[in-house]
């Protein structure tokens, strides 16, 4: 990485942090350049204005949850052929990883931006639509596997199903954060791979 990539990525870093905290309507230009040391001219060669600062965090947001989805579910694969039992194994790895931080989950980037879209053009609310769809297209595409062996149980919608992940992960991060329970998030996310196993379970013992 270059001396300038590693410039912007501290930007990033730093904006990321603060937005967590207090959110980006809060987050200013100065505060950041204070913080990564540099001229408000070092901090304009990177970014154009605060607006793009915004797409640019939340770009890097999206492709570093994606990765996690990815990563968690190649290394699943590689030990099973079974659909379930890959997707179930994909779901420990994820709630492992988040049992593992050091402290309570610092936030979403993404839900951050989505209560304060207001503050944002069109360019960055309909990125942060994408950003959900494709974290739903992931799992979908996984559940849909699922299915076509372990036809799910009575009742249960494959595509509501996968827009739960993204709720429980979400609801997970609020309430570890309000409660101040380190563990709540990745408790939330075994929760919801119980609810997966029971939704084929009964055809899968058939």
């Amino acid at each position: 990485m270059s001396k300038g990539e590693a410039t912007r990525e501290r930007l990033l870093d730093l904006a990321e942090a603060a937005v967590l905290q207090k959110g980006f309507a809060a987050t200013t230009i100065e505060e950041l350049i204070a913080a990564a040391g540099m001229t408000k001219s070092g901090f304009f060669y990177h970014f154009r204005d605060k607006n793009e600062l915004a797409q640019a965090l939340l770009r890097r947001y999206i492709q570093r949850h994606n990765d996690i989805i990815d990563d968690m579910f190649v290394r699943s694969a590689e030990l099973t052929d079974d659909p379930l039992h890959g997707f179930l194994i994909g779901l420990k790895f994820f709630a492992d990883m988040l049992a593992d931080l050091p402290n309570t989950h610092p936030g979403c980037i993404v839900a951050s931006f989505c209560y304060q879209d207001q503050q944002f053009n069109r360019d960055i609310r309909d990125l942060n639509a994408d950003g959900i769809r494709a974290w739903r297209a992931r799992i979908l595409s996984r559940l849909q596997d699922v299915a076509k062996r372990y036809p799910p149980r009575a009742g249960v919608e494959i595509e509501a199903l996968a827009d739960m992940c993204t709720a429980i992960v979400e609801g997970g991060i609020i309430l570890s954060r309000t409660l101040d329970e380190k563990a709540m998030l990745a408790r939330q996310v075994m929760a919801y791979r119980n609810y997966v196993k029971l939704a084929f379970e009964a055809r899968v013992e058939a």
